[in-house]
């Protein structure tokens, strides 16, 4: 099979996919002495990018709608997949936080921290909103995901999924170059998050899945030793906008609904103290970043398949 016929079924977001999934095994090969995983991750990678592939000529030649399907969606739990291998790699290959640096981008900018700040409007139906609001993080991708599906095209499609899943790799690399816990664990009591940041009725459950997600073991004494380092860009902020965006883009009906949703959730990130508002603004810089490039790496990618489709015909 030449690299040309390999090529040819993969869409977009496939190529981003497997282009990330070797960027992580090179890393884990580079740094095995540091990544005590790495043995289990290597191969799990190479695994998922032989399915990939394997998918993706499967769902061109068969023309199912189950393979076409899974080919149009398993990209969505792939990113929890790579977001939870990232726990076992970034602080062993940078083992350095820099919330200081944060916190002090934040200070010159103006002139208090921004969380300590906003507690005094803290309120519980205020919390209990953003929080809702912060929570729905990872529905708005299936919001519009179902919503371009069932009214668009294939190509539109793939083109929407590519922008998120690109989006969120990026986001992924800033993981790596500028690890941090973020505000609840520097500038606050971890511990005291439910009393001093109180809600109503899903606040807590809510605050407590959003802690399993980030691997924050429950009534650990020391839950920054745990965390995921994954605050800096805020990626909440930049991939909500890019959801935000494929909405207006291809004019769901929902848009609207999405927009207002990410504006609470984008408050939220800094108001519920995950982020540092230099988190928020890295995270707008990155959203514009990802459209930017992820257009023309969509049209350099279809020109590449036109041109050689041309030469097969």
């Amino acid at each position: 099979m030449t690299l040309r016929s390999l090529l040819r079924p993969v869409n977009p977001a496939d190529l981003v996919s497997v282009t990330f999934f070797l960027f992580l095994t090179a890393l884990n090969l580079v740094f095995h002495t540091r990544v005590a995983e790495w043995f289990i991750l290597v191969p799990v990678n190479l695994t998922v990018v032989v399915f990939i592939f394997f998918l993706a000529h499967r769902a061109e030649a068969k023309k199912t709608p189950f393979l076409i399907n899974l080919h149009r969606w398993y990209l969505y739990p792939n990113i929890l997949f790579i977001y939870k291998q990232l726990y076992f790699m970034v602080r062993p290959i940078h083992p350095v936080d820099y919330d200081n640096l944060l916190i002090a981008i934040d200070r010159w900018m103006f002139g208090v921290d921004p969380t300590v700040w906003l507690a005094q409007f803290s309120h519980p139906i205020l919390t209990e909103i953003l929080q809702i609001a912060y929570s729905s993080f990872y529905l708005l991708f299936i919001i519009l995901g179902v919503q371009v599906y069932r009214h668009h095209s294939r190509k539109e499609f793939d083109n929407a999924t590519f922008m998120i899943v690109y989006g969120f790799y990026l986001s992924y690399l800033g993981y790596f170059l500028l690890p941090a816990v973020g505000p609840r664990f520097t500038l606050h009591d971890f511990h005291l998050l439910d009393r001093e940041l109180p809600g109503l009725l899903l606040t807590e459950p809510l605050r407590a899945f959003i802690n399993w997600g980030g691997a924050v073991p429950m009534n650990a004494p020391n839950p920054v030793d745990f965390v995921q380092r994954d605050v800096f860009p805020s990626g909440h902020t930049q991939l909500s906008l890019v959801a935000v965006y494929c909405a207006f883009h291809y004019c769901v009906a929902a848009r609207w609904t999405l927009a207002i949703l990410v504006s609470l959730l984008i408050i939220g990130t800094v108001y519920l103290r995950y982020h540092y508002v230099i988190d928020i603004v890295a995270g707008v810089a990155f959203f514009f970043f990802t459209i930017w490039t992820g257009w023309r790496i969509i049209a350099w990618w279809d020109g590449w398949r036109m041109q050689h489709s041309h030469k097969n015909g």
